[in-house]
């Protein structure tokens, strides 16, 4: 955890007591919050928590925010967290667009570039075109250069150049501890075979030495999360490239993909990245870890991380159609992670042919009205499809995004809540709210940098 050249192991905050104090501190803002109200608020005690401030204040973390008046003996010292100690990339990798963001620990956009892309350009282009708008972006806030030394598009995922960039040691590719795949084998060698400790069968399964060791954060249940999460490398020890050091990067997508594994399945219209290892693809070129999802997840998951509550539905309506579903707080991916492929379900038997190979469905329907200029149409098969959402899932509200509907916002809030108020009465339900989801354009690179987050303060990546 301890770093010896002002460099943050962020990665390495799995301990859930710190992450608890983590997120306290970066929900109390710039007023601070004291040790007396973290250890209310955790039900830790007053000296773990005296303990975990110190060592988040000696990583850069946190600082201290003045003084507040006590209601007996000397003035509390409260705390506050530094948002700048950290950053992380989220990437929208869209059909014809990718759009990168640098946010810091709050969750601020500090940077942001958008270029154009042709997603069937081909694996190559596509990679050497997010590897450099990522660098690039992350360029230009961060003096250190998290990525300084390879150029755009090579390959530097094994060595010593990977360890220097990002301050971890790569736990995939040759030359690394736990050789290619190597967490996900360890930690699923630690299940089966129900060892006290994950790091303990990684050792095993793996022949390397220990990943953690005696009092450090990083303990069996970051190597666990760390595989789940998708994370290819994990910092060990040691600083990261200075103050700012990069966490990582989210890239968020069409689907339908496989979130855990980071692979693509059939993405629609382009089938050619069928099984292809994005995440790895990625984390072996930026030497940094990477996580992918879907983009209407992302963007999901972004608007709960921004105070969005309760269950909703998010529909995306852009170059395609697709839902991001939080149902009690989480996202909701589904048992293969096929959740929320809301536009390919089929409204009109026989209808117009979709990309996806059927016909009638919401997606072909809706971007045909787009397309002749009917926005009425549009939004009403868009609400037609919301109400078949709303009356399988009871969701508290709808939430509409994406270029399209920036065209013509109040047409869509308008007609898609027509549909959605027919609905209630007939079924004699409460009307669903509708209204356009908050971030704008941005929304699913902001949420693709929320699933980098979220694990540090305790929140998971969804």
């Amino acid at each position: 955890m301890h770093g010896t050249g002002g460099g943050v192991n962020l990665l390495a905050l799995r301990s859930h007591n710190a992450a608890l104090v983590l997120d306290l501190l970066r929900t109390a803002g710039a007023d601070g919050i004291s040790r007396l109200e973290l250890a209310e608020r955790t039900g830790l005690t007053p000296q773990a928590v005296s303990k975990i401030t110190a060592r988040l204040r000696e990583d850069g973390l946190a600082a201290e925010a003045g003084r507040r008046a006590s209601t007996g003996g000397k003035p509390r010292t409260v705390l506050r967290l530094v948002p700048e100690a950290g950053h992380a990339v989220g990437v929208h990798l869209d059909r014809d667009e990718v759009r990168v963001v640098l946010v810091d620990l709050r969750g601020t956009v500090v940077g942001e570039r958008r270029a154009p892309l042709d997603l069937g350009a081909g694996a190559s282009a596509v990679l050497t075109a997010v590897t450099g708008a990522v660098r690039e972006t992350v360029a230009g806030v961060l003096p250190a250069g998290p990525f300084a030394g390879p150029g755009v598009g090579e390959v530097r995922s094994a060595g010593a150049g990977a360890a220097q960039a990002s301050g971890s040691m790569p736990l995939a590719g040759p030359g690394s501890p736990l050789g290619a795949g190597g967490v996900r084998e360890a930690v699923g060698e630690a299940r089966s075979s129900g060892s006290r400790s994950a790091r303990d069968a990684a050792a095993h399964a793996s022949g390397s030495m220990p990943l953690t060791r005696p009092g450090s954060p990083l303990g069996a249940e970051g190597v666990r999360d760390a595989a789940v999460h998708g994370l290819d490398s994990v910092p060990l020890a040691g600083p990261g490239p200075g103050p700012g050091s990069l966490i990582g990067v989210g890239v968020a997508l069409p689907g339908p993909l496989d979130h855990a594994r980071g692979v693509l399945h059939r993405v629609t219209g382009f089938p050619e990245w069928d099984g292809f290892p994005l995440r790895e693809a990625l984390a072996e070129r930026l030497g940094v870890p990477v996580v992918v999802d879907k983009d209407t997840n992302a963007a999901a998951l972004g608007l709960a991380a921004g105070g969005e509550g309760g269950s909703f539905a998010y529909l995306h309506l852009g170059t395609g159609l697709g839902a991001g579903l939080v149902i009690g707080g989480s996202v909701h991916r589904g048992a293969r992670t096929g959740a929320g492929e809301f536009g390919h379900q089929v409204i009109q038997l026989d209808g117009p042919p979709c990309t996806c190979g059927d016909r009638g469905c919401v997606e072909a329907l809706c971007l045909g009205a787009v397309a002749r200029g009917d926005t009425a149409e549009a939004a009403r098969v868009l609400g037609a499809g919301a109400a078949n959402l709303v009356g399988l899932l009871d969701i508290d509200v709808v939430l509409l995004g994406g270029r399209t509907v920036a065209t013509a916002p109040e047409a869509f809030v308008r007609g898609v809540g027509t549909v959605l108020e027919a609905w209630a009465r007939r079924t004699g339900q409460e009307a669903v709210p509708v209204r356009v989801a908050a971030g704008g354009g941005g929304v699913v690179a902001v949420g693709a940098a929320q699933m980098v987050l979220g694990p540090v303060f305790g929140r998971g990546g969804g």
